[in-house]
């Protein structure tokens, strides 16, 4: 049997065969028959963190017609839009109407409809359509449920936290943003996708029994319920290998995402919800206008007017790192690349520090295909003599800095590496003499640089977890419907903006929830994220007692602070006018380049792959077990081929606990030392004591 529901809204067709209970079913829009008098439609809406769905079911409890939306935070929109769009299909006589979800029961009271509870909702369509359930599995945008009904009905949810999800590689079992800390850098390093896919399936299934079921049994027959196990059978199919589930005991229902909207569609009607129609709720649903609720805090707008940022826009405008002309410039020149978290970024700088090229781009998970594209790019656009075609500028030097330092050391050879926070000081100091406090957040970290004299006096990073960092902001732009630059300009313009707190910000989601429900605007929610997220930097990072600590020679950097708004929240909260440059985002390659321009000796070349063994360049990957202890970490080993000049292959191995992997190379052998035998031989076996009259100090060993 196959069956479409408003495929244009919701997708694809979905083929179930063999059905052994009732299923809901249904005609295709447009084809809905005008039911008998007396014999009226019910209508159901579920608004849920992320979508709205609305299914018209008969008296038969057959679906008529029904639809699946994002709603991206502006859920009052999408409920007009899709109540016409049920409007122009539906008969146009009167019919039970009732609302149920976490965002329902504001708009409930506001239109003056009934009101079902979610768990009433999802009790009354398992036992409406298949009342053999045991046991009831439901995933949302930002939920877990799982309900068992053989004895009584019981209800397991996850609370405000939408996270909980972790990898099958050795990953701990924490909130989603730590584990998007944790998978990140094993995309970096080389890891397959195909793998990491399947380990965040596992995730969810891992999260979901282990943190509702809590030791309570699954048994007996289970239903697979909501919008992600509708459309990812291969995510059902983790739950059925893990709960070791018989085919007979495994329902997946038609129009599984719509189960609670038809649910409350029937127990609307059976509670005596008022029959009227569409066009009567249309009218009281627009007649509402900009009316919110109060529960949520609002603030002062970013800007107070259109004045405030003008100045701003001029005062950060000419924060401009020196440039100079490529294709007109002679001589040696230093690269610098930043293979962060999340973006890639490269600079080349000349003799005198101008900047000559800059690329800045999403890593995709691919950080060595990502680098080679770059780098392939700078050197075919570095200036030739029309005559002989030998290139005019050379790169003498390269320092490569981030995430992916070791795998691009490796892969491209690259000349030298250093840590981050001296790629960011050293950047920093090129614009800003005398900077005292640089604020770096990027895609997955945060970095405090705290500079006294020129050196760095303390510094400060976000551990494990990567809340509030850029790639935070990134998804929930994507969530709101906007790209990154919309965002920002909707922030700038919002004029209530919503308290979100300090929080971690997957907390945040219930705040942005309860917002929305109040009738929040999307750039009120835009602007009240971009404060969170320097308060969470500020005051949980940082863990600063008062702002202003920040001193007055302040920059930022990170290609989250290219976001207006973001940068107007940090100099709001800590009342100081910093300085962004504009490459903030490229600081780190910016730095390394300086770095590389340092390090270059009179006459030497580099040693960074030519452009024709870029192209050529062609690893493999593989994961393996290190049989060095009994930890047997699950190394993944990048082998770029082998070295002509030693005969011997050049491998990046990543995974692994301590040295003994990287030297044993899973059986490969390999230079590097094993530094756990020479620290005991040492220590206990060839330790002899400096003079007394030579030594600085005594240590003790406890």
């Amino acid at each position: 049997m196959t069956m479409n529901v408003n495929a244009a809204a919701v997708g694809v067709p979905v083929e179930v065969e063999g059905a052994s209970e009732p299923v809901i079913t249904q005609v295709e829009p447009g084809q809905v028959p005008v039911t008998a008098a007396g014999d009226g439609l019910r209508l159901g809406i579920d608004v849920g963190s992320t979508t709205v769905k609305l299914a018209a079911l008969d008296n038969r409890d057959q679906v008529v017609w029904a639809t699946y939306q994002r709603h991206h935070a502006d859920v009052r929109a999408t409920i007009v839009e899709v109540l016409k769009a049920a409007a122009a299909e539906l008969p146009d006589q009167p019919m039970t109407v009732a609302i149920t979800g976490s965002g329902g029961l504001l708009l409930s009271q506001w239109l003056d409809i009934t009101f079902v509870q979610e768990v009433i909702a999802s009790k009354t369509a398992v036992e409406a359509f298949i009342p053999r359930t045991d046991v009831a599995i439901e995933l949302g945008g930002e939920d877990a449920k799982i309900i068992y009904f053989d004895h009584g009905i019981e209800q397991r949810m996850n609370g405000t936290c939408a996270g909980g999800h972790s990898t099958i590689y050795p990953i701990a079992s924490r909130c989603g943003v730590f584990a998007k800390t944790d998978v990140q850098p094993l995309l970096n390093e080389g890891a397959r996708k195909e793998d990491i896919a399947a380990s965040i399936f596992q995730s969810v299934v891992t999260q979901t029994i282990s943190g509702l079921a809590c030791g309570r049994p699954i048994r007996g027959n289970v239903a697979f319920l909501g919008g992600p196990l509708q459309y990812l059978p291969q995510l059902r199919e983790h739950f059925y290998d893990t709960l070791g589930l018989e085919e007979s005991a495994i329902i997946v229902p038609e129009n599984a995402h719509l189960f609670v909207a038809c649910g409350c569609a029937i127990a609307g009607a059976a509670e005596g919800a008022r029959s009227e129609r569409l066009s009567d709720v249309l009218a009281r649903l627009e007649g509402l206008g900009d009316v919110q609720g109060s529960e949520v805090v609002r603030l002062a707008p970013l800007f107070a007017d259109d004045a405030a940022y003008a100045e701003f826009r001029a005062r950060h405008d000419a924060e401009r790192v020196r440039r100079g002309s490529l294709e007109d410039y002679r001589g040696v020149a230093f690269l610098g690349i930043d293979a962060g978290s999340t973006t890639f970024k490269a600079a080349l700088i000349g003799e005198d520090g101008s900047l000559l090229w800059s690329t800045y781009a999403s890593n995709k998970g691919d950080v060595l295909g990502c680098a080679k594209a770059a780098v392939a790019e700078l050197y075919r656009a570095l200036p030739r003599d029309p005559r002989t075609g030998e290139p005019c500028a050379t790169i003498g030097h390269a320092t490569v800095t981030g995430y992916g330092e070791g795998l691009l050391l490796e892969a491209l050879w690259v000349d030298s590496g250093e840590i981050e926070t001296v790629a960011h000081l050293r950047g920093a100091q090129e614009m800003l003499p005398g900077v005292e406090f640089i604020l770096d957040i990027g895609g997955q970290d945060m970095k405090c640089l705290r500079v006294k004299d020129g050196v760095i006096d303390s510094i400060m990073l976000n551990e494990a977890c990567s809340s509030g960092c850029g790639s935070f902001i990134e998804s929930f732009a994507t969530g709101l419907d906007l790209g990154v630059a919309e965002f920002a300009e909707t922030a700038i313009r919002a004029e209530n903006p919503v308290d979100l707190g300090s929080r971690c910000t997957v907390f945040m989601n219930s705040r942005v929830k309860q917002a929305q429900k109040e009738g929040a605007t999307v750039g009120d929610i835009a602007a009240g994220l971009a404060l969170s997220v320097i308060k969470n930097a500020l005051f949980k990072v940082i863990k600063i007692r008062d702002p202003h600590d920040v001193g007055t020679n302040v920059i930022v950097q990170g290609g989250t602070f290219l976001n207006d708004a973001v940068l107007r929240a940090f100099e709001q909260l800590s009342e100081v006018n910093a300085v962004r440059p504009d490459i903030a985002g490229n600081m780190g390659a910016y730095g390394a380049a300086l770095l590389a321009r340092d390090r270059y000796a009179e006459g030497s070349a580099s040693t960074l792959l030519s452009l024709e063994a870029i192209e050529a360049l062609a690893p493999s990957h593989r994961t393996v077990r290190c049989k060095g202890c009994s930890n047997s970490c699950l190394l993944t080993v990048n082998d770029f081929g082998r070295d002509e000049a030693t005969g011997k292959h050049r491998r990046f191995i990543t995974g692994n606990r301590c040295e003994k992997g990287e030297s044993m190379g899973a059986g490969a052998k390999s230079d590097v030392p094993n530094l756990f035998e020479w620290k005991s031989q040492r220590l206990f076996d060839a330790y002899e004591p400096i003079p007394a009259e030579d030594a600085c100090g005594t240590v003790g060993i406890p």
